[in-house]
């Protein structure tokens, strides 16, 4: 199954069906790696190849029809000035974390609001090491936090869920008072269960195990030790290089193994320690320290063992006889 999923998009000849100039472009071989159709295959519950196929294909419109790989820093960045969404630290298991913070909402509802919020999960993605596809999304509603309208949170909620497979590892949320309690009980029912399955209400990071004190924000309620205040002038701009010098390298080493569709992510991952949980007084968000195993966050050690390619980890495809890899992963960090 997985391979016939691999032969359809790897086809020389393969074209995006409905969309003129349907031909893959660089970005869109790069998007369709070998665990991104995983992913696909165990989203659609490992029905059928064309089952995936199809959800892959309506993603793939979906990209070029919402611009993803056209949106640019300068683009979002009047969203980004007061820190409403920000990358800070990962969780216990290397995942980055993307605090959205409705009360530092500075615009009106538009489509610039929802570009951004996909703009920056595009970024966090980027920032996952190998052997991690997730990120922890963590919603703080205190400070009299102001939502955005059903219509628009349906229509988020839909791009994840659709376009985002497996890419919400968590979803830690705070400080729900009770109508914003009930905004989630309207919405419920627009929400996949297993992704509802994902939302925690009201956690306690540390004490459960989710966050380690010095990757988590101590504000808020979070209860880390990291006093993070968020500084547009001196945070943005690093941060925005950071992401692009990590794809520009990860572009690099793709191509290097011959710019194709179906490559293993962990194959052209870094392996360096991007720190993206900086000290307050550092002078920039992405210090990358020395990626000794000592040193990395969480105590995780480091490997440059690669996955082999024919037995993918996490396939579980009935067509496929599969092998766990002994190996461990490098944790990378993220800081917006």
């Amino acid at each position: 199954m997985h391979k016939r999923v691999l032969g359809h998009f790897g086809s020389e000849a393969y074209k995006i069906p409905g969309i003129e100039n349907g031909g893959l472009l660089e970005e869109e071989k790069f998007w369709l790696s070998n665990d991104c159709m995983l992913r696909y295959l165990r989203a659609t519950k490992w029905n059928s190849a064309k089952a995936a196929i199809e959800r892959l294909e309506g993603t793939l419109k979906w990209r070029r029809e919402f611009g993803i790989y056209d949106l640019s820093a300068d683009l979002v960045e009047p969203e980004a000035v007061t820190g409403k969404e920000v990358v800070f630290g990962y969780d216990t298991l290397r995942r980055p974390a993307l605090y959205m913070i409705p009360s530092r909402q500075n615009t009106e509802e538009s489509p610039r609001q929802i570009q951004y919020t996909f703009w920056a999960l595009e970024r966090a993605l980027e920032l996952t090491g190998p052997g991690v596809e997730s990120v922890a999304l963590m919603i703080n509603f205190a400070d009299k936090a102001k939502n955005p309208s059903l219509g628009t949170s349906k229509l988020v909620l839909n791009i994840l869920q659709m376009h985002y497979p497996e890419r919400l590892g968590a979803s830690l949320i705070l400080n729900v008072p009770f109508l914003i309690s009930a905004f989630f009980k309207i919405i419920s029912p627009f929400i996949d269960p297993i992704t509802r399955n994902k939302m925690k209400f009201n956690p306690k990071p540390v004490e459960d195990g989710l966050f380690t004190p010095d990757e988590l924000f101590k504000d808020g309620g979070w209860n880390g030790s990291r006093n993070f205040v968020w500084d547009h002038e001196k945070y943005w701009q690093p941060f925005v290089q950071m992401c692009a010098d990590i794809k520009a390298k990860q572009m690099a080493r793709w191509r290097k193994l011959g710019a194709r569709v179906g490559c293993d992510e962990w194959d052209y991952k870094s392996e360096e320690v991007v720190d993206i949980s900086p000290a307050a007084g550092d002078a920039s968000p992405h210090a990358e320290p020395e990626a000794t195993a000592d040193k990395l966050p969480n105590g995780v050690g480091s490997s440059t063992e690669s996955i082999a390619e024919d037995s993918p980890a996490g396939s579980n495809d009935p067509d496929d006889a599969t092998q766990d890899a002994d190996t461990e992963v490098v944790n990378m960090a993220t800081a917006v």
